[in-house]
Order: C-alpha cells, then structure tokens, then sequence
C-alpha cells in the first residue's frame, strides 16, 4: 500500500497508541486540578494528615507537580486569618478545599456554600455536633464530607484499668471551646460512670494554660486521660513534665503523644486518617466532583501503641499481656 492510504493508516495507529499509552500506564487523571489545604496550626496531628492526604491522593494517580497544584495556607491558630484563607480558595475557585479542624473546616464550609466547591475534612470527631454536616449518612444540600477521629474512649478506661489497678479518679484536661473534646468528656464521663470512678475535670483555655492545669490534678487523681484536644496536644510536654514529676501514669489518645511520651492509647495515626481522605477526596473528583452522596468514613485503622519508658518513668508497668499485643512499642 502507498500514499495517502499509507499515512492515513498510520495516523490512525499513533491516535490509537496515544490514547492507550496512558490506560495502560496508570498514569491517573490528565486534568490538572487545584486543591486548597488548610489546618488549625502547625501542630503533629495535623501535619501528618496533611501528608497523609497529599499521598493518599497520589496513590489514586493525583499526582502534585503533574495533575494537581495544592496551595496551603496556615492560619497558625488565628480565626480572621482563618476566614481569609476560606474566602481566598473560593475566590480562586479552587477544585476541592482539604482541612484538619473544627473551625477552619467551619469557615471553609461556609465560604464554599452554593460554590460547586467541595470540602474535605481530616480528624474531625463529632462532625455532627461540631456542626459540619447535619448526620453521619449526609445530608444532600451539604457539598461536605471526610474522615472522622472517633476513637472508643471506653477502651481507653479499660487500658487505664488494667494498667493502674485500683483507680478511682481519672483526671482531664480539655478546651471547653473545643466541641470535640467536650464530646470526649462525656463520653469518658459514661465509661467512667458505669466503672463507678470518678472523673476530675480541669479547663484549659490555651496552650499556655496546660501547665497550670496539669498542676492543678495533683494529689488529686489517679491517673489522667486527654482526648484528641488540639489545645492540649499542642501544650503535651508541659503536662508529660508534671506527670513524671509526681508520678501520674499519662493516657493521651494518639499514637503521636504516646511517642513524646504518653503511656498507651487505643488509637490512630493521623498519617492513616489522612491518606484515607485522600483516598476519599480522589473518589470526589473521578466521579462528578461533588461531595453529595458521599458519606462520612471514621478511621478504619485503630491500633494499640504503649511505651514502656514513659511508665517506668511515671510509676507504673505495662502488663506483658498488653505489650504482646501493641502494634507499636516505644521503649525510650
């Protein structure tokens, strides 16, 4: 064959390999798309999410400096400036807002109302009560959706149990303005209640306030127990310090705060959370980029981490029987 006929079949074929080239690469979705990021604060939890969603979404094939382009903006614990950086996303008319936190989620949900924007929340536990989205199976006017931290705070008080044996009083720390952690504390007042021990509640307003507070359950408890509060976890070595000082065993609910030295936690990895978001946010934008059917996912990995060091220095021991079954055992 010759000629035109040729070089029309050859055209036809370099069409064909172009289009199969990259369905059989993997190589994920050709559109570029804009992702506005935005947490609380500079704070361990909330970094890890953020890292975890920026590869979850790379392990769907969003891929940052190919497809997507993410801009991330930190309101370091400031709300006007958190409303500005809501504001600044919708005005760009970004594809999809991720955040990690009650309040900036607040403002980014209320920004991109009847914008078509989704937005994607990270390690918020009561979404519900926290007034992100109406239920858990969602509503469909909310352009909302994400991953929920829920942790079983009933679990948490057996492990005080069977690590303190004889407790009485659990104490607390907690940011009253934080409507997670006022969620915790009921809930830790219920399991607590049913075990008849009592539960100590100390205020802290802000992160300089953790020490105060900490010192203030001295002689007083037990033990203590603090939720996922972002006041609380951002002050922790504060509270760790009075802890080991008098010999307070310390429960915090992350892995992260059982590293810089808490004691145990049924709990999770704010990284997992965050890739599963990402996992999430990628269905959004395969599909119709909405968030309307999607309902909210809490953690699916939940695992026991301990460390050994902290409770020798804080006056206890781990049964072996426990160490046996953490997934993650710090020893220093």
């Amino acid at each position: 064959m010759k000629g035109k006929g040729l070089i029309k079949i050859l055209v036809c074929i370099c069409l064909v390999l172009a289009l199969a080239i990259p369905l059989m690469s993997g190589c994920g979705p050709a559109t570029e798309y804009k992702i506005g990021l935005s947490q609380f604060g500079t704070h361990p939890a909330a970094d890890a999410g953020r890292e975890g969603f920026i590869d979850g979404m790379a392990e769907k094939g969003y891929i940052e400096g190919e497809n997507v382009e993410y801009d991330f903006q930190n309101p370091e614990f400031d709300a006007t400036v958190e409303q500005t950086i809501a504001q600044k996303f919708v005005n760009e008319k970004v594809d999809l807002i991720f955040t990690f936190a009650t309040n900036i989620s607040l403002q980014c949900i209320n920004a991109a109302e009847g914008k078509d924007i989704p937005v994607v929340f990270c390690g918020i536990t009561d979404p519900v009560g926290s007034g992100l989205i109406s239920d858990w199976e969602h509503h469909p006017d909310e352009n909302v959706t994400g991953v929920s931290d829920m942790i079983s705070v009933a679990d948490d008080v057996d492990l005080i149990v069977a690590i303190v044996p004889g407790v009485e009083k659990i104490g607390t720390l907690y940011n009253t303005s934080e409507s997670n952690s006022v969620f915790l504390v009921e809930k830790l007042n219920e399991a607590c209640d049913a075990l008849g021990i009592e539960v100590v509640e100390a205020p802290v307003p802000s992160t300089a306030d953790v020490l105060t507070a900490a010192q203030s359950l001295v002689g007083r408890v037990d033990a203590i127990w603090v939720g996922t509060d972002n006041t609380v976890v951002s002050g922790l070595e504060a509270l760790i310090k009075v802890c080991e000082d008098n010999q307070i065993p310390l429960f915090p609910s992350d892995d992260p705060s059982i590293e810089r030295g808490g004691i145990a936690c049924w709990g999770f990895d704010y990284y997992d959370i965050g890739v599963q978001t990402g996992w999430m946010a990628a269905a959004i934008l395969d599909g119709d980029g909405s968030a309307y059917n999607i309902p909210v996912e809490k953690g699916e990995i939940i695992f026991l981490s301990v460390n050994t060091a902290a409770a020798e220095r804080m006056g206890v021991t781990i049964p072996q029987s426990l160490i046996d079954q953490a997934e993650i055992v710090y020893e220093e």
